[in-house]
């Protein structure tokens, strides 16, 4: 049943999303925490982690972390994570695929069209508000801490996530430099 699940959630994530990866972010965890309950915010926000730090798109990694960890929670061995995995991997992206393989013709014919770059002037605020959500949610207390908890490491959290915005807007420093430097940081303050 669990890999009935993941296939079609998997599948309606894929096809209706518009933005990539980091708009994906939300409709998975819209379905996986929320809806579906197959892992914590806790847990997720780790995949998410995860998922940007490993080579490869955001989304297809989150989808492959999220297919393993759901099959696990619900209690099959190891080798049926790992085909867990590879479903909801491949169910994300194959929809997507046979639709652009469908359209590019038509794109590529129709690019100058009114029509056609009526649609993209819709789908542009779209996709920078799925961006925005996935910022929003990102910046939860399981990211961040909780002040009241935590104040030490909510106020790190706060210095990395500024330190990190300025190094890439205003010194653009390369996210892999970022990513290095913010793992090295955590490892040596926590």
């Amino acid at each position: 049943m669990i890999f009935l699940q993941l296939f079609l959630v998997f599948s309606k994530i894929g096809i209706f999303n518009f933005g990539g990866g980091y708009a994906m972010l939300t409709l998975i965890q819209d379905e996986v925490v929320n809806k579906h309950h197959w892992m914590t915010v806790n847990e997720f926000t780790d995949i998410v982690a995860i998922s940007q730090s490993t080579p490869g798109p955001i989304g297809i990694n989150c989808a492959t972390y999220t297919g393993y960890t759901a099959v696990i929670h619900a209690g099959y061995p190891t080798w049926l994570a790992v085909l867990g995995a590879i479903l909801a991997s491949i169910s994300v992206i194959w929809l997507p695929f046979i639709l652009m393989v469908s359209i590019s013709k038509f794109l590529l014919k129709h690019s100058k069209s009114t029509a056609v770059n009526d649609i993209f002037s819709t789908l542009r605020p779209v996709i920078v508000g799925l961006l925005a959500a996935a910022a929003i949610m990102l910046m939860s207390k399981e990211n961040f801490g909780d002040p009241s908890e935590s104040p030490f490491v909510f106020t790190v959290s706060i210095i990395i996530f500024l330190l990190t915005f300025i190094g890439t807007r205003l010194y653009k420093i390369s996210p892999i430099a970022i990513i290095l430097l913010c793992g090295l940081a955590g490892l040596l303050i926590y």
